[in-house]
């Protein structure tokens, strides 16, 4: 009966201590591009027969359309191409895990027309589309160009 009397205490005090729990690791989103927007400039499937060249890139702004539902950020490039015969392309790439959206800007040309190298300005203008949330930064051929935040 002493047994009894010294026992119970002892287990009714163990039922009011809290087992330690582990700890719930955090998890990160994975960014995701959500809306592909129409590119004029992107690849094309003709492009297999045409030369690689160049595009100068004089400047580039990123403008966060609040007009539009949903929010999207606009890209606006100018710059110039080695000959008129040239043909603009913007190759916007999906995000990476560390929300970083490459994109490349280059040209592409006929090897077969013969053309004057005279520079051609361009100006371009293209939407990249609803990302999922979090900070995005945007490269521009390997050369940082500007973020913007999603919620």
């Amino acid at each position: 009966m002493k047994r009894l009397f010294f026992i119970l205490p002892i287990l009714l005090l163990s039922a009011c201590i809290a087992l330690p729990t582990p700890e719930p690791t955090a998890t990160t989103a994975i960014p995701v591009r959500i809306v592909i927007e129409e590119n004029p400039y992107r690849p094309q499937t003709a492009d297999a027969g045409l030369k690689l060249a160049g595009a100068i890139i004089n400047n580039s702004t990123l403008i966060e359309r609040f007009d539009l539902d949903p929010f999207r950020v606009e890209l606006k490039i100018s710059g110039s191409l080695p000959s008129v015969c040239n043909q603009l392309r913007v190759d916007v790439a999906p995000p990476n895990d560390e929300y970083q959206i490459y994109i490349e800007v280059y040209s592409l040309i006929d090897p077969d027309i013969k053309c004057d190298n005279v520079f051609q300005q361009f100006e371009a203008s293209l939407l990249l589309g609803v990302y999922s949330n979090g900070r995005y930064t945007v490269w521009i051929n390997e050369s940082f160009a500007g973020d913007f935040i999603t919620y």
